[in-house]
């Protein structure tokens, strides 16, 4: 699909693009870290956006030196993360009505890094689990982003092939997967973790915030 064509389905990213939870990764991420006997690296942020729920919790243990299991550790970042969600969700303003516009639509997936447990707890807060038709964890294909994995998953899980999907990013490694899948690619830049230069010119739209989509759907941007 061109970026000029009028896409078949829509596979959302949550962290970054409906929700603004990538800071409160970041932020428990290193809360654990310390807690438990490691010690942040430089570059240790950017490296596991987008990793699967089994590749960051190993890089705690094996790069940054957390004293836990790997399972351990991801079970202890995941249910902090959920107590966010169940007390304070971090929903980005406007991503709701623009994911229920879009549903009306188009097919939606979410193709996300996080936990299907967390997809789950941001669906029913928002009561957009009657809106999206499919939802695929990283954890579910093996290979977190920048592998397309997740994307090809839900563009088969609507029925629609991944290269007449367009897929919403805000990281760099998501826009890298997103590309690496065959989708036309939205970025909405993460203003607290900003992609790189040559991940942004992946994307065919900029966007400064997720209400913004519409327009590039019906065409006006």
């Amino acid at each position: 699909m061109s970026g000029a064509e009028i896409p078949r389905a829509v596979l959302f990213d949550l962290d970054g693009v409906l929700a603004d939870s990538e800071h409160l990764w970041d932020r428990v991420r290193r809360e654990v870290t310390a807690e438990f006997g490691g010690r942040w690296a430089e570059g240790a942020t950017e490296a596991m956006m987008g990793m699967s729920t089994p590749e960051w919790s190993n890089y705690l243990v094996t790069e940054l030196g957390v004293r836990l299991p790997a399972q351990r550790a991801a079970e202890t970042v995941v249910e902090r993360m959920a107590e966010y969600y169940r007390t304070d969700p971090p929903v980005l303003p406007g991503a709701v009505e623009t994911v229920r516009w879009v549903g009306r639509r188009f097919p939606t997936a979410i193709a996300s890094s996080a936990p299907p447990r967390i997809i789950r707890a941001f669906l029913e807060v928002t009561g957009l689990d009657e809106v999206v038709g499919h939802t695929v964890s990283s954890e579910e294909v093996g290979a977190g982003k920048p592998a397309p994995d997740v994307y090809l998953r839900a563009a088969e899980g609507l029925g629609v092939p991944a290269g007449s999907c367009l897929a919403v990013e805000d990281s760099g490694n998501g826009l890298r997967a997103a590309a690496a899948a065959g989708t036309t690619v939205v970025a909405v830049p993460n203003p607290h973790f900003p992609p790189a230069p040559e991940a942004l010119a992946l994307a065919s739209h900029r966007l400064e915030d997720i209400t913004h989509l519409p327009e590039v759907l019906d065409g006006s941007a």
